[in-house]
């Protein structure tokens, strides 16, 4: 059940406005920070979301993903299709916050507490779990499952181990709905991470982007290149369609 108490709006443009009212634009390094401070030190079971161009899309066509990005107790902007949404708003867009960089910064933040990957397979998983062990978080104690239980498996594993920090490698919309029933259960302070490919980037399995194409807002076409038929819905053609309704959306704000 989700506890945000958020209306659902019937229409998409609805819905889109009242999470772009919700996302934190961190305006500089400063900030940047300081955010990663309050969210190293959460004082109850708290979600911490990632909006991007694909969510956005999502929310368009599914009221109850909607919902769970809604009520999740922290959002952030992912990506350069989020950016170029703020600009046609005329709202200064922020710093790119995208979970592939912050998260492992906020792993390495939780060093001796604590940490759960739940998410996407082995050995893939495994290997996550090794890196996050031997690199980011050497004093925690790291448990691990796949991405592919009931809800509840993940609750139970929670309450059992009590990590500070649960990091869900499960893409949207369920690493979201997850995270939501989670927070409802859980009855001690926690950061639930929605992660995406989080996991399987830290275990080898989709390498990232050159550099330079991470700083010109490329990556997704480089992700596109390595798998063409899995991401050709969500980057092919869901750009064009994002790009299409974020330029509704700034001529019916606009005075």
């Amino acid at each position: 059940m989700l506890n945000n108490g958020a209306v659902n709006p019937p229409d998409w443009r609805g819905r889109w406005s009242l999470l772009l009212e919700k996302i934190e634009r961190v305006q500089g390094p400063a900030q940047g920070q300081a955010l990663l401070a309050e969210l190293s030190h959460p004082r109850a079971p708290s979600v911490l979301a990632f909006a991007n161009a694909h969510a956005m899309n999502s929310m368009a066509v599914s009221p109850s993903f909607f919902e769970a990005m809604h009520s999740a107790d922290r959002v952030l902007r992912d990506g350069s299709g989020m950016a170029t949404l703020f600009k046609l708003l005329r709202m200064e867009p922020g710093l790119n916050l995208n979970g592939t960089d912050l998260i492992p910064k906020l792993v390495r933040a939780f060093d001796g507490r604590g940490i759960a990957l739940f998410g996407t397979r082995e050995p893939y998983l495994e290997k996550a779990w090794q890196r996050v062990r031997e690199e980011l978080a050497p004093h925690s104690t790291v448990i691990r499952a796949n991405g592919f239980l009931h809800a509840q498996a993940y609750a139970v594993l929670a309450a059992e181990h009590r990590p500070a920090l649960i990091v869900l490698g499960m893409g949207m919309p369920r690493q979201e709905e997850v995270a939501a029933q989670l927070r409802d259960v859980l009855d001690y302070p926690c950061l639930i991470v929605c992660g995406g490919a989080i996991i399987d980037f830290l275990g080898g399995k989709t390498p990232r982007a050159p550099m330079w194409m991470r700083r010109a807002g490329l990556e997704w076409v480089f992700r596109l290149a390595l798998e063409p038929r899995r991401l050709f819905q969500r980057y092919v053609i869901g750009n064009p369609l994002f790009l299409t309704r974020a330029l509704r959306l700034a001529s019916l704000k606009r005075p």
